[in-house]
Order: C-alpha cells, then sequence, then structure tokens
C-alpha cells in the first residue's frame, strides 16, 4: 500500500468535511448568526473575554486541543491495522469531530460562554450537572497530570529539544505584545514567529541541555514536573493576549510548516505502508478492535476535552458567532490531519514488517516515539534532513502541543473550581489565585502522591483517559441535541454520533472494568466503576430531557 494514496484519501476526505458538511451543519442545524453579539463583546475584560481574529483563534482551539493525543492513540491503534485506524480518524473527524466542537462553541456562546458542565444545569437539570463536572474534572486531572509526565519524559530523552521548547515561550511572549501593543500585521509577525521556532529547532541539538540526576533530592524527572506545573499556574493566571493566544497560534503555524514538510517527504519518498491492513497476528494481551478502537483513539476523531476547551476558552474569545465554524469544525480538520501523519509515520516509517512487528510487540506499544523515529525515517529520506534534526523537529512538535494543552488544560480547571465557587456559593474559591492553587495542588497531588518520588503518579489513572474523554463527548454532543430540539431544529446530525459513542464508551467501560476485576487492580475498578455510574445517571437524565422537550415541540405543534 502506496503512503501517498492513504495521504490524498485522508486529506481529500477531510477537505470535503470542511467545505461541504460544515457548511451545511453551520447554516441548516446550529444556523450561526453573524449579527449576534458574542459574550467576547459582551463581558470584553481584556483578560479571558478578548474579540479575537479569527484565524489567531484558530491556533489557539486548535492547538490547546490537539496535543499529544492525537499522536499518541491513533501511533497505539495501528496495532489492529492500519486501514480500522484511518476509517476511523477520516469519518470520526468528518461526522464526529468538527460537528462536536462547533456545536460545543455554539452553545456556550449562547449561554454566555459558560462551560458545557455548567450550562448542562439549565439545560439537563442540576444533578446531572452535579455529575456531568465530576468527569470533566477526572478529564482534566488526568490530562494535566499525565502530559506533564509526557513532556518531561520528551525533555529527558532528547536534551536537544530544551532549548526549542522552553525557547517557543519567548517566542509566543513577543509575539503577543507585537500584535496587541505594537498592532504589527499578523502576515509578518507569523513569518518571524515561525522562522524563529524553526531556528530554535535547528539550534537546539548543538546546544542539548540535561537537568543533574537529582535536584534538591528529586529525579529529574520529578523536578521538570514541578517545573512544568509551575510555569502552568502562571500561564493559566496571565491575560490570554500575553501568553495564551500567541503561543498557541504560532505552534499551530509551526505544526502546519512540520505537517507539509512531512506530507512532502512522503510524496517524494513515497514509502511503502508496511503495516498490515488488517492484523490478524496481534500480540497476546491485545484488546479486541471493537469497542477499544473508538476510546484508544479518542483525539484525532472526536475527543470530550475538545468540547472543554471549546466552552471553556474559546467561546470567550470568539468575535462573531459565524467564525465557530472556522475556528471549531476546522480545528477538528487540523488535529484529524495530525493524526493521518501519525499514522503514516507508525505505518509506513519502518523499513520492513519485521521490524514494524518488533516496536508493535505489545499493545501500547509505538506511541510518541513511533511516530517520532517513523516520520523522521520519512524526513530524512525525502527532504534530504539529517535524521537527529528531524527527529529533534518531530520531538519539539509533540512536545509543544502537549503543553499548549496543558497550559489550556489548568487554565480550564481552574474555571471549573471557579464554577463550583459560583454554584455552590464559597466566595473565595470564585478568584483565579486561589482556585488556580487548588486546581495545581490537585495534579501535584496525584502526580506525587500516586506516583511517589518520581511525580508520574498520572500514569496510573490514564488507562480511563479513553473512555472517560470519550464519555464526555457524549454527553457534550447529548446536551447540544437537547438544546436543538427545544428549538425545534435537526438533531439526526447530533443524535446519531452520540448513540454510537455512548455504546461504545459504555462497552469499554463494561470491558476494563471485567480487567481490571481480573487483575485485582480496585483503585481502577472503583473509578472505572463510578464514571460507568456517571455515565448512567447523566444518560438518563438526558433521555428524560429530550422526551419532555420533543413532547412539549409536538404539542406546540398541535
Amino acid at each position: 500500500m502506496s503512503a501517498v494514496l492513504l495521504l490524498v484519501l485522508g486529506l481529500g476526505g477531510m477537505a470535503a468535511g470542511y467545505f461541504i458538511y460544515s457548511r451545511f451543519i453551520a447554516e441548516r442545524v446550529y444556523q450561526l448568526d453573524p449579527a449576534f453579539r458574542t459574550p467576547a463583546h459582551q463581558f470584553e475584560d481584556g483578560i479571558d473575554f478578548v474579540p479575537t481574529n479569527r484565524f489567531v483563534l484558530w491556533g489557539h482551539h486548535f492547538t490547546s486541543v490537539a496535543g499529544a493525543a492525537p499522536i499518541v492513540g491513533p501511533a497505539i491503534a495501528v496495532i489492529w491495522g492500519w486501514l480500522p485506524a484511518f476509517l476511523w480518524v477520516v469519518l470520526g473527524t468528518v461526522f464526529f469531530a468538527g460537528v462536536h466542537d462547533s456545536g460545543a462553541i455554539w452553545a456556550s456562546v449562547r449561554n454566555r460562554a459558560r462551560s458545557v458542565g455548567s450550562l448542562t444545569g439549565d439545560v439537563v437539570g442540576k444533578r446531572a450537572r452535579s455529575v456531568f463536572m465530576i468527569v470533566i474534572f477526572l478529564v482534566l486531572l488526568m490530562v494535566n497530570a499525565v502530559f506533564g509526565v509526557v513532556i518531561a519524559r520528551l525533555l529527558i530523552n532528547n536534551p536537544g529539544a530544551v532549548v526549542p521548547i522552553w525557547g517557543a515561550i519567548a517566542v509566543a511572549l513577543v509575539i503577543g505584545q507585537l500584535i496587541y501593543r505594537f498592532r504589527i500585521g499578523l502576515g509578518l509577525v507569523s513569518v518571524l514567529g515561525v522562522v524563529a521556532l524553526y531556528g530554535l529547532i535547528f539550534i537546539g541539538p548543538s546546544v542539548p541541555v540535561a537537568l543533574p540526576e537529582t535536584v534538591m533530592g528529586l529525579s529529574s524527572n520529578a523536578a521538570w514536573i514541578l517545573i512544568l506545573f509551575t510555569y502552568a499556574a502562571v500561564a493559566s493566571l496571565l491575560p490570554v493576549w500575553v501568553l495564551l493566544q500567541p503561543r498557541d497560534y504560532i505552534n499551530g503555524l509551526q505544526l502546519f510548516v512540520g505537517l507539509i514538510l512531512l506530507y512532502g517527504a512522503v510524496v517524494v519518498a513515497n514509502p511503502t505502508v508496511v503495516a498490515p491492513m488488517i492484523n490478524d497476528d496481534v500480540p497476546a494481551g491485545t484488546p479486541p478492535l471493537l469497542p477499544l478502537l473508538f476510546v484508544t483513539i479518542a483525539c484525532g476523531a472526536i475527543s470530550g476535552f475538545h468540547g472543554l476547551v471549546a466552552s471553556g476558552t474559546t467561546s470567550k474569545q470568539l468575535n462573531k458567532e459565524t467564525d465557530a465554524r472556522f475556528v471549531g469544525y476546522f480545528g477538528a480538520v487540523g488535529e484529524g490531519a495530525l493524526a493521518l501523519g501519525a499514522i503514516i509515520a507508525a505505518t509506513a516509517g519502518f523499513a520492513s514488517l519485521a521490524d514494524w512487528q518488533v516496536v508493535y510487540s505489545s499493545f501500547g506499544e509505538g506511541g510518541v516515539q513511533a511516530f517520532v523515529d517513523g516520520g523522521a525515517a520519512i524526513l530524512s529520506a525525502g527532504t534530504g534532513l539529517d535524521a537527529e534534526v528531524a527527529g529533534t523537529m518531530l520531538t519539539v512538535m509533540a512536545a509543544l502541543f502537549a503543553g499548549t494543552t496543558m497550559d489550556t488544560g489548568l487554565r480550564l480547571q481552574r474555571y471549573i473550581f471557579q464554577e463550583w465557587g459560583e454554584i455552590y456559593k464559597i466566595n473565595w474559591m470564585h478568584r483565579p489565585l486561589p482556585a488556580t492553587l487548588l486546581a495545581v495542588g490537585c495534579c501535584v497531588l496525584l502526580a506525587f502522591g500516586a506516583g511517589g518520588a518520581d511525580g508520574s503518579g498520572g500514569l496510573l489513572i490514564w488507562p480511563l483517559f479513553g473512555t472517560t474523554n470519550q464519555l464526555l463527548a457524549g454527553l457534550t454532543l447529548l446536551v447540544v441535541t437537547v438544546m436543538l430540539v427545544r428549538l425545534g431544529r435537526p438533531t439526526i446530525f447530533t443524535l446519531a454520533p452520540l448513540i454510537f459513542l455512548l455504546v461504545m464508551t459504555l462497552a469499554a467501560l463494561l470491558l476494563q472494568l471485567k480487567e481490571f476485576f481480573e487483575k485485582a487492580d480496585w483503585f481502577l475498578f472503583g473509578l472505572d466503576l463510578v464514571v460507568l455510574v456517571a455515565a448512567v445517571l447523566v444518560t438518563l437524565e438526558c433521555v428524560a430531557v429530550l422526551r419532555r422537550s420533543r413532547n412539549v415541540g409536538e404539542e406546540a405543534e398541535t
């Protein structure tokens, strides 16, 4: 199988989805109104509510939702063969993720930019809101704790990437000043930013940076994790235009340049996909493709975390309601393109099937390292880049996106505590600094309480991320569907994806529950049970509301 054919079919399908299907969804289903006054204008405060150019906001949304997950998930899921992963990424992006992301933005914008968890109280009910926000909190806790570990390990394993990863923050700070203080055109700023980022990538390998094995009694891994959480806490308190927006925007451009280089190398080198189309000889212990494929590839097809970003930070910066199509749906397409690149790198970046099988010797293998190694081999063959530089570029790409997701994730976790403060009338919790300290404290407690001195405790609950994340996506679609029913608009385009997601997610939760029981892993067993009960409760609440809304609509027509 030619990797070029896979590339053309994948990108062609996503492009058709954006230019045709997203227009239909925006005009006929969500009925986006350019004259609607968005919360960014209504509550403009220069900190969280900031009307933003749609290209800059697209960069924020896309890079916040992308992270490392659309690389990790697909690069693991190809163990079942490249075809299932390819179909789920392309079809999931077009019919699931784009509809979900733009819908979450629309729902939040129409409700004063409240998070999807908070507005559930109005749309569904207070009981559903309480359970829903627990699920949201768990997802954010998993993302923040685990991405801290992922970035720390990338920094340790690739010391040549330290300078470009941290240098990107300085570049973003300068870009924010150029755009908002000095009003320099976005085109010139974009070029300068991309040149600076890639200049750092080429410099990085010549000035490797590594922490000592122990820092004040802590391992280098633990030290990096604490540094990352300190940075994320500060970043989450800064006005969005200072760091979050420009960092996300320039990283988005960097990713597209990186993807163009990777895709160009695929076209030039025309590597062969050595992995099987359907793998009938999976390693022992590999779980069944159904339903695990649909929770292993979460980000890159559809992801509940996207709804948190869409309704948490993106909706507060939307300049015009019609921008939701470009920012939300096209943001999902960007992530789908990254997931497609991960599939190609992890299946065509190996010399032979035997080499591929050595890496994929057990379920869970592959991931970021398969993307970096396979992608570097393709880049080196197609562009003539030095293999070390190519590997550094892809490592920086993965780490920067994990970092921007962590930035946004901690800000969102702060919003959750602030919303809890508002809901339960706890005034001190409603303030940014205490809420941020609570958010960081929970992440550090998980990292070091469950992981010991190494700080890798987030990995303990990571096996439940896929199911919890996809459950959240289904529940977000439920909220959007209820709103559509009440407005008398078509619901099949959100109802069909949410039914599919809930069925697959509940099946995966039950399968994992059995696995945890057999392993006597009572912590994950109990947590799985909590998520499963939450899923059933919120689903039942939403079904009841859907029925009532439909009945009211039918009575109004008669």
